[in-house]
C-alpha cells in the first residue's frame, strides 16, 4: 500500500471539497449548516496538507524491516528519513524540483527497490555516477583505491553470526563498522558507475539484497538519506524503547 500516494488523493479530494464549498455551496445554503463531507473536509484538509508537506519535503519515519545494515541498523529500529538533503521531489512521482545536493559515498540512503518500487529499501551509498567500483576479497575499491578495514572483533559466537567478524571502514568523513563473514566470497567488477545511478550495499557485506544482485539504484528512486534512529520497537506486542537514540553514521 502506497501511503503517500493516498495522502496526496485525500489532500487533493478534500481540497477539491472546500474550493467547491467557497465558491458555489456556500452561497446555496445561505445560513444552512454544512453538509457531512463539507465538514469533515474543513477539519481534516489543514491536518493533511501539514502531514504531506512534512512528509514528501522534510522528514519521513520509517522502520527497518531486516538485518542487512547490521551492525548500524537492526530490526525494529525506527529512523528518521531527511526528505530535502538531495533535492526537494515531487510526492508519489519522486521528480526533483528543486537541487539541494546528492548522495555521498557512505551516506545511508532510503530508496525504492528498483526492481519493486512500491517497496522502501536502505543501503549504504558506495559508488557515485562515474565511479569505478570493484569488491575483490571482501574488500571495496573505489576509482582504483582499497578501502581499508580494520578489524574490531572476530565472531565468538554470541555477538557475530558464526564464522564472522565487525570490521570499520570509512567512505566518507565517518567510520561505520560493518559485519562480513570469513569465508570466501564472489568478486564482483570492477565497472563503471553509469551517470544519474548509485551503486549501494548493506553493512551487513554478505547478507544484504543490495546494488550486487540487481544493479544500480536511479537517481528518480531516491527518497532521502537516513539521519536517525528514534524509537527501537522489536514487535508489536514488545515494549518501544528510546534508550537507542542516535545519529546514523
Amino acid at each position: 500500500m502506497d501511503f503517500t500516494l493516498i495522502l496526496v488523493l485525500v489532500v487533493l479530494v478534500t481540497g477539491v471539497i472546500m474550493a467547491l464549498d467557497l465558491a458555489v455551496l456556500k452561497r446555496r445554503r445561505g445560513d444552512a449548516p454544512p453538509g457531512f463531507f463539507v465538514e469533515q473536509s474543513r477539519s481534516f484538509f489543514p491536518v493533511l496538507t501539514a502531514v504531506l508537506v512534512l512528509r514528501s519535503f522534510l522528514f519521513e519515519p520509517f522502520q527497518i524491516p531486516s538485518g542487512s545494515m547490521l551492525p548500524t541498523l537492526k530490526i525494529g529500529d525506527f529512523i528518521l528519513v531527511n526528505k530535502f538533503e538531495y533535492g526537494l521531489r515531487l510526492p508519489v512521482l519522486g521528480t526533483r524540483v528543486v537541487d539541494l545536493g546528492a548522495p555521498a559515498r557512505g551516506d545511508v540512503m532510503v530508496f525504492k527497490y528498483p526492481e519493486d518500487t512500491r517497496i522502501n529499501f536502505i543501503k549504504r551509498v558506495v559508488g557515485l555516477p562515474g565511479d569505478l567500483v570493484e569488491y575483490r576479497n571482501k574488500t571495496l575499491f573505489i576509482n582504483g583505491i582499497e578501502q581499508l578495514q580494520t578489524t574490531v572483533e572476530v565472531t565468538d559466537g554470541l555477538t557475530l553470526p558464526p564464522l564472522s567478524a565487525e570490521v570499520t571502514e570509512a567512505l566518507g568523513d565517518q567510520p561505520y563498522h560493518l559485519w562480513k563473514r570469513l569465508t570466501p566470497g564472489r568478486n564482483y567488477g570492477p565497472f563503471v558507475v553509469p551517470e544519474g545511478q548509485y551503486f549501494v550495499m548493506g553493512d551487513n557485506r554478505d547478507n544484504s539484497n543490495d546494488s550486487r544482485v540487481w544493479g544500480f539504484v536511479d537517481d528518480s528512486l531516491i527518497v532521502g538519506r537516513a539521519v536517525a534512529v528514534w524509537m527501537y520497537w522489536e514487535t508489536f506486542l514488545s515494549i518501544p524503547s528510546f534508550a537507542d537514540v542516535r545519529v546514523i553514521r
